[in-house]
């Protein structure tokens, strides 16, 4: 997970303009530069998770597509699907609607430098619940394909999926945990 966040942060910093040759040089933009960039990242990562996250949704509809072919069964599990699907898309709307996390040069809120390893921790932290909410749905499908157990695997994608909405839950409190007033 550290390589998508390090890869979306070198695709950022690794973009040089002769506009951004020319700020280097005056003193003091360095760093406003470095905080645009991140800005940047911290859009491009969060796109990238919703991107996914919807991706693995349209995987679970899939599933659920499966699982329609037997009625009873689909009845059985239809307000299960419904809730885990409900949680999934509020989470990838929280996601793409969310603040950036990282203030501009004029923004009032600014971010410390040393403060930002917090921030990737938890962008590392969202990327495997979206590592266990995917395998979470390919647990599921395995178990509708399979005869296995539904509502087991349903009850575990659920947890995971509310476990991810817990975690995004505390992003404003860590942003809000490294600013400045």
């Amino acid at each position: 997970m550290k390589d998508v966040i390090s890869d979306l942060y070198e695709k950022i910093t690794g973009e040089s303009t002769s506009l951004g040759k020319l700020f280097s040089k005056i003193p003091g933009i360095e760093g406003y530069m470095e905080r645009s960039r991140r800005r940047e990242a911290d859009q491009l990562l969060r796109e990238t998770i919703a991107a996914r996250l919807e991706e693995i949704r349209l995987q679970l509809g899939n599933v659920h597509d499966e699982l329609g072919q037997d009625i009873i069964k689909a009845i059985d599990h239809a307000d299960s699907f419904g809730r885990v699907d409900t949680k999934l898309m509020g989470l990838i709307g929280k996601i793409k609607d969310a603040p950036q996390g990282y203030a501009g040069f004029f923004d009032a809120v600014k971010v410390k430098e040393e403060d930002l390893a917090r921030l990737y921790a938890f962008d590392e932290q969202m990327l495997n619940h979206v590592d266990q909410i995917e395998a979470g749905v390919a647990a599921l499908g395995k178990a509708v394909r399979e005869d296995g157990d539904i509502a087991g695997a349903l009850r575990e994608l659920d947890t995971a999926v509310d476990e991810a909405n817990r975690t995004f839950a505390t992003r404003g409190e860590l942003l809000s945990g490294v600013a400045d007033y």
